[in-house]
């Protein structure tokens, strides 16, 4: 069966480190991303480097109507989907829940929980026996602020890797029995511009001394634990959500 896999916000930090581990891993790739077409489409010609195919594809994952198109356009040009990493996600400036305005929440709801059920649906619809499918595997990522909080900071964040647990834990146990393997990565401090994206450049810098390995995670430390659950070698894993966090 030929290996074909969704990674959402897979142009740059963990979601492009997981593209090109899952390329030498002998995946095909569509690359979403969600405005960042350069660095999506240099992620997909590294894909093709490594001889497998790639597609770049534009879709906001909290917008029903391009999560449809994208997965539609998969099965055109490569197949069903096989895997799905549901990896989109976005960080606001830190700010304390007194001060967070509906339209904040809105947008980082639409896209860290309802991408995620979007995606997710789409794929059980392809990969589940129940559906005509032949199996495969979703895994969502997390956070450790699932666990921790963020308090004065990314509480809304925190709430929604949270739901991601949540769904994950359900999602596995409903579709275990149809072929569908459904598990979470809980990253910790990791070396990528999201923090950047979230106004805290100097995050990283700030917390490495909380972490009892006393540094960041690199994206590639966590594409490893990814693409592993994506893979046979994890086929009784389901509903599993592994920390990868440095002991934080």
């Amino acid at each position: 069966m030929t290996k074909i896999a969704i990674i959402t916000g897979g142009s740059r930090g963990i979601g492009a480190a997981t593209a090109r581990l899952a390329a030498a891993a002998g995946y095909d790739i569509c690359v979403n991303y969600a405005g960042d077409e350069a660095a999506a489409h240099k992620v997909a010609g590294d894909i093709e480097k490594l001889g497998r195919r790639a597609m770049p594809f534009q879709a906001d994952v909290g917008d029903e109507a391009a999560v449809k198109a994208m997965f539609e356009e998969v099965d055109r040009e490569f197949g069903p989907v096989t895997a799905l990493v549901n990896n989109a996600g976005i960080v606001d400036l830190p700010q304390p829940v007194a001060e967070m305005t509906a339209a904040r929440l809105q947008q980082m709801f639409a896209t860290n929980i309802l991408g995620c059920f979007l995606c997710a649906r789409e794929a059980v619809l392809r990969m589940s026996t129940r559906y005509g499918g032949s199996g495969g595997a979703i895994v969502n990522l997390s956070s450790v602020a699932a666990v921790l909080g963020s308090p004065g900071q990314y509480v809304d964040y925190a709430a929604s890797k949270g739901a991601i647990d949540a769904m994950t834990i359900g999602l596995a146990r409903e579709v275990a029995n149809e072929g569908v393997r459904v598990n979470a990565v809980r990253p910790g401090i990791i070396d990528t511009d999201i923090h950047a994206s979230g106004g805290v450049p100097d995050r990283v810098a700030k917390l490495k001394d909380t972490i009892p390995m006393k540094r960041p995670g690199s994206a590639e430390e966590v594409a490893e634990t990814i693409v592993w659950l994506m893979s046979d070698k994890a086929s009784y894993c389901a509903g599993a959500i592994i920390d990868v966090t440095g002991g934080r």
